[in-house]
């Protein structure tokens, strides 16, 4: 019998690729998508993408998304009570596994790990340590299509804000910044790909900067973004 899995989904390139192997592993079952939103503007957290196209997403996966709801610039102790609030009723439904998009952040995932052990539930980690090199060329190979949604710009140029994460992307982009973004340099917003069953139609907005990072709002549409 195949293990029920909870994703941790930020609606990015990583969560994407991860979820991709989980969903092609005969272990496991994925059960339902896990994603914080921020109250008052109805957007995913730190990503910043609008509700809407969080669950065109999760339709278009066919999985159901569930919502953490956190407060503007949340204080940790809140996420941290609202998060396992929601873990331990999928833990009472018998799931046992939460799977992950991380790829080399070790505290990050000691973190999480440790968080998980309280509820007696284990973390998964499909990409974990995979070269990020390489997941970028399988990002291309396997026709997923993002687009940089938030940028850090103190480590990479505002201009990549807004841009598809296509070859052009990734050969542009400093030799200092990971290809990923796996240090905070960008995050992104996935619209097609191979989980996916259908592209989901999108429009490229405004550009803001807010709380020292760059923002490029993506609309629900009718044409794929070019």
């Amino acid at each position: 019998m195949r293990k029920p899995v909870l994703f941790s989904w930020s609606g990015g390139k990583d969560s994407a690729m991860a979820l991709h192997a989980l969903l092609h592993d005969p272990d496991y079952e994925v059960v339902a998508l896990l994603t914080t939103v921020t109250e008052g503007y109805d957007r995913i957290s730190m990503h910043g993408v609008r509700r809407e196209l969080l669950h065109r997403q999760a339709e278009s996966i066919g999985l159901p998304v569930e919502e953490v709801l956190i407060p503007p610039k949340c204080a940790n102790p809140v996420y941290e009570a609202r998060m396992a609030e929601t873990v331990f009723r999928f833990r009472e439904r018998g799931v046992l596994h939460v799977g992950f998009g991380d790829i080399f952040l070790e505290d990050l995932r000691a973190y999480r790990e440790q968080k998980l052990v309280r509820a007696d539930m284990t973390a998964l980690f499909p990409i974990w340590k995979v070269d990020t090199r390489e997941l970028a060329a399988r990002f291309l190979a396997d026709r997923f299509r993002a687009i940089a949604v938030c940028i850090d710009p103190r480590k990479l140029d505002p201009s990549f804000a807004g841009r598809e994460l296509d070859a052009s992307f990734f050969r542009d982009m400093p030799c200092d910044v990971d290809p990923c973004g796996e240090n905070g340099e960008f995050h992104t917003f996935v619209f097609d790909g191979p989980i996916f069953r259908a592209a989901i139609p999108l429009q490229i907005g405004t550009v803001v900067q807010r709380d020292s990072f760059v923002f490029c709002d993506v609309l629900p549409g009718m044409n794929q973004a070019r």
